[in-house]
């Protein structure tokens, strides 16, 4: 699922394809019309590439819903949001339980929410970075898979640090979608415990 510009699923599309990821992507959604990430799934092939207006929906537990429903019909078993940026409803999440898994561009719990970047400027933190981890009912509060360290440099601007936080995000991703294939992995407390 994404809603922009679809830089990290052009990475995991382009991992998948060079066989470093062994991932079936079988569908992309979309909220937004014009999210880059639809044009790039279809020069990747995927089979199924999907805008799905939120506005044709009466809310978004009904939005949600129909999204749960496309996801069951083509089979999914891991849904990875790449630049999502609806929050998803309870009832979404607790429909995928352990199964939804969303990139972030701060060492969490640190710097949660749609600020990270900028909030961690401001906090005056000498480190960033970014955390690959399963989605709950709490804003960017699940369990963490795998977390990836930016220094934060003196004259370091919004952009600049967030194209350094995106160029690990780019390698982390992938690197945890393979992990959690090859591996897998089983939850003790808030613990992600890695089977092999």
């Amino acid at each position: 699922m994404a809603s922009g510009r679809g830089s990290n699923l052009k990475v995991i599309l382009e991992s998948v394809a060079a066989g470093a990821c062994p991932v079936d992507v079988r569908l992309v959604i979309s909220d937004k019309a014009d999210a880059e990430a639809l044009q790039i799934a279809r020069a990747a092939g995927v089979a199924h590439v999907v805008w799905m207006n939120p506005k044709d929906y009466q809310d978004r537990a009904q939005f949600d819903a129909a999204c749960a429903d496309l996801i069951d019909h083509h089979g999914c078993q891991w849904i990875v949001l790449a630049g999502y940026m609806r929050i998803l409803s309870s009832f979404f999440v607790r429909r995928f339980p352990q199964r939804i898994i969303n990139i972030h561009p701060s060492i969490l719990p640190s710097f949660a929410g749609a600020r990270a970047v900028e909030d961690a400027l401001s906090y005056g933190v000498k480190v960033s970075g970014c955390t690959v981890h399963l989605v709950d009912e709490v804003l960017d509060g699940g369990s963490i898979l795998a977390q990836a360290i930016v220094p934060v440099l003196d004259h370091d601007t919004r952009e600049s640090l967030h194209v350094r936080i995106q160029k690990e995000e780019h390698q982390l991703y992938p690197k945890t979608l393979t992990r959690m294939v090859e591996q897998g992995f089983k939850i003790d407390g808030r613990s992600v415990i890695w089977l092999s």
